[in-house]
């Protein structure tokens, strides 16, 4: 084995068996190789696979892509996309799903791995939660509303050389941004799939979004395209949102998400008549989640970075007397708070505060101002559950106690997984 102790720089490209013991975050399995750790994609745990070493500059650990199965999981499935099959070349594979070749149930179970695993070592808090399904297909395909697909610049090569043609319309290889084509995209909704040109070949634009918004029929967005208004539909109630703007892409995750925060809200600590808070809040779907609980009264600002989206909230929340949408960054607008008058701040700590930031969190620096002026519980929708437990030990750390836990799978066949936190403070 003395040949796979080699210094970094020395292993790129060599293929070596390993047997892959746990899932990592990201969607990637963890392997050791001479004591070295390996994460090693397109593997389950319990496998064993052969491997191309991918990355091999770190002193750490390496990266490496499954090239073939030695010993399957009883997990293993065909892939639900093709295009993404180990059976392809690693540098040909299509990216988005991940975790397509994993039977759904394992995968819930290995997503909720990873949140338990998150929470664990970042927060001290052992607690398992299942991951759970959302209504659609028992395959789960067919639920993306939205995609967003790349044109290829005619620089592009796949793994036998062969150069992609410019103009062609596919998704980027999986941790990469080079253009694959494909045929299919089976996690799209069929009106996406219909209008999908994944045969055409497009100039003057890097990007095609394809959507299916609730009302109105599917539509291309070709690269820079002034917005136009759609509406999406959410229960009873319909949400104005421009069509290249943020809407949640599952066909059932608003309505879901929507479920989710009303009832984490603990409605002893909820006054309506508070200064209740919605943080990045977009066009207003969670304000009106809170504003549908609790009626016509509530009190709640919704912040939000977007004018566009901005805009919009203001008139998806009009219905509210007490809602106000505010254009501003997260992080600036709470500094604020700190100096607002003694009747605010006294509002502010009868209040709930339903944050749902980006992938990379909210923050120490947020989350301390909001710790400051001593909201009464905070309904955290969190889209990364690393970027989740760091900021739950933060938060910890002013005296707010996670106690209450939902974890939604609304991406399936990604290791995407949406979880939605009630924290008390103590």
């Amino acid at each position: 084995m003395a040949e796979l102790r080699g210094a970094a720089g020395d292993m790129l490209g060599h293929e070596v068996e390993l047997e892959a013991t746990k899932i990592a975050h990201g969607g990637i399995s963890v392997a050791r190789l001479d004591g070295r750790v390996v994460f090693v994609s397109d593997a389950i745990p319990g496998e064993r696979v052969l491997a191309r070493i991918s990355d091999d500059s770190k002193p750490s650990f390496w990266r490496a892509e499954t090239v073939r199965v030695l010993e399957p999981s009883p997990h293993r499935q065909a892939h639900v996309w093709p295009e993404a099959s180990v059976d392809r070349d690693p540098d040909d594979r299509a990216g988005g799903a991940e975790f397509g070749h994993i039977d759904l149930a394992h995968q819930r179970r290995l997503k909720a791995e990873v949140l338990a695993e998150a929470l664990s070592r970042m927060a001290g808090i052992e607690r398992e939660t299942a991951v759970e399904a959302l209504p659609g297909p028992a395959d789960g395909t067919g639920w993306r509303t939205r995609v967003r697909l790349h044109v290829a610049s005619g620089e592009d090569r796949d793994a036998a050389g062969t150069t992609v043609e410019a103009g062609t319309v596919g998704p980027y290889a999986a941790r990469s941004h080079r253009v694959i084509p494909v045929t299919s995209l089976p996690l799209a909704v069929p009106a996406v799939r219909e209008i999908a040109p994944l045969t055409e070949r497009i100039t003057g634009s890097d990007t095609v979004d394809v959507l299916a918004p609730g009302t109105g029929g599917a539509r291309l967005i070709i690269g820079r395209q002034a917005p136009s208004v759609v509406r999406e539909r959410v229960g009873d109630r319909e949400f104005r949102v421009d069509d290249g703007g943020f809407w949640q892409v599952h066909l059932g995750a608003a309505s879901a998400l929507t479920e989710a925060v009303q009832q984490a809200i603990d409605p002893a600590l909820f006054d309506p008549r508070a200064a209740n808070l919605d943080l990045y809040g977009g066009v207003g779907l969670l304000a009106a989640a809170v504003g549908d609980r609790f009626g016509r009264t509530v009190r709640i600002t919704s912040v939000e970075s977007d004018a566009r989206a901005t805009e919009h909230a203001a008139e998806n929340l009009a219905e509210w007397v007490g809602a106000t949408a505010v254009t501003a960054r997260v992080e600036h607008w709470v500094r604020q708070l700190a100096g607002s008058s003694a009747g605010e701040l006294s509002r502010l700590a009868a209040g709930t505060v339903v944050l749902d930031p980006p992938r990379s969190g909210a923050g120490k620096a947020v989350l301390a101002a909001l710790a400051a002026v001593k909201p009464a519980q905070l309904v955290y929708v969190a889209c990364d559950p690393v970027a989740f437990a760091r900021d739950v030990a933060i938060l910890d750390g002013f005296g707010y106690r996670l106690q209450a836990l939902r974890a939604l799978d609304l991406f399936p066949h990604t290791h995407h997984l949406e979880a939605v936190g009630l924290l008390v403070r103590e």
